[in-house]
């Protein structure tokens, strides 16, 4: 991956260019920040109107730990595709794998998420990136991604 910093916010609008997901499996709201291959920086308004807080749980509304980890993906997604536009509109980018994932502390609706990937290598066509999720300055979950576009 090319370093490059990409000065501009990235919108929704944008992230709906790249991303294939929709709603209601749209887990990042806004790019904060990116340094192609390197980091990115992304955020998501946790709001009691998402679907999954019906049954998870009701009177204790708590985002699932597995949707936390979609959302760093789909941050961690935008940051591959930016690398390689020519996938975007072409190709999808899957999980190959997720490795010492770690919760924290519960999401809950109010919150607002903050996702910081780093790169870590490319091998035989697997990104690997650190992930980490914070809320208020304080960590939520951690996890090591691997993805490879298919």
């Amino acid at each position: 991956m090319a370093d490059k910093i990409i000065p501009e916010q990235i919108d929704i609008l944008k992230i709906l260019d790249t991303l294939p997901h929709r709603y209601p499996f749209v887990m990042v709201d806004r790019i904060i920040s990116m340094e192609l291959g390197k980091e990115i920086v992304g955020l998501k308004n946790v709001t009691i109107n998402e679907p999954f807080f019906q049954g998870h749980f009701p009177g204790r509304p708590v985002m699932p730990g597995v949707l936390i980890l979609e959302g760093m993906a789909q941050v961690g997604g935008i940051m591959a595709f930016y690398a390689k536009p020519e996938a975007i509109g072409e190709k999808l980018i899957f999980f190959a794998g997720i490795d010492k994932a770690r919760f924290r502390r519960p999401v809950v609706p109010g919150d607002q998420i903050i996702f910081q990937l780093e790169f870590v290598k490319e091998k035989r066509s697997v990104m690997v990136m650190k992930g980490k999720a914070y809320v208020d300055d304080k960590l939520v979950a951690q996890a090591e991604l691997m993805a490879s576009f298919s």
